[in-house]
């Protein structure tokens, strides 16, 4: 057999040859792990639901709300909506926001009850510094030394004790406790229907979608 002879030429068409196989294996791959994904990502869902809010027999998820702003000329999600209800009675509002915290954006899912008072929440995603920042995940639940259960940001909005507020800070981590709290109040005004949750986020415009004109991605 004659051997294959070196030349650019070649090369160029072994890493093209390379390159396909390898895009069309992420593609297959991908395939078969995207609802694997997205079936784990509603399970964390449905999970932390069930904690930040009194007991529900609706579908949060299914009857959701998402407000958008639109960003640089893009659409951006800003709050996600989830309310609960027992029959038809309703008896509250899950909401996820998000803030930048000291290490990157802090997601959280808060839980209000009818009369506006925080019930629970969930810390779902953070990049803040492991055994400081990530305490959040605890340190403003019942018991914790930074607890928000059962306060309202309609009476005050929360804020660190440092800051003249009501809240201990997180040991050495008081721009997480600042940003979880600033999470908490934009998630308290998405949950009043007030144009001032956008300030947290700096959106410029605020558009409310129900969940059923959303898509699947």
């Amino acid at each position: 057999m004659k051997k294959l002879e070196s030349s650019l030429t070649n090369m160029l068409l072994v890493l093209t040859g390379v390159t396909v196989i390898s895009v069309a294996l992420l593609a297959y791959v991908n395939e078969l792990t995207k609802t694997p994904i997205a079936e784990a990502n509603a399970k964390t869902l449905n999970e932390a639901l069930k904690q930040v809010l009194p007991e529900f027999t609706n579908n949060p998820v299914a009857e959701s709300d998402t407000v958008f702003s639109e960003k640089e000329g893009k659409k951006v999600v800003d709050f996600i909506l989830y309310p609960a209800k027992e029959g038809d009675q309703w008896i509250g509002t899950a909401v996820q926001a998000t803030s930048i915290g000291f290490a990157g954006e802090i997601k959280v899912l808060v839980g209000f009850d009818a009369e506006g008072k925080i019930y629970n929440y969930s810390l779902l995603a953070h990049a803040e510094t492991p055994g400081l920042g990530s305490k959040a995940s605890d340190w403003f639940k019942e018991g914790g030394k930074g607890s928000i259960k059962g306060m309202s940001p309609g009476d005050a909005p929360l804020a660190v004790s440092k800051d003249g507020g009501q809240i201990d800070a997180i040991t050495a981590s008081t721009i997480t406790t600042r940003a979880f709290l600033n999470a908490v109040n934009a998630a308290y005004a998405a949950y009043k229907g007030d144009d001032a949750a956008n300030a947290t986020t700096g959106a410029t415009q605020k558009v409310v979608e129900p969940a059923d004109s959303i898509s699947a991605n």
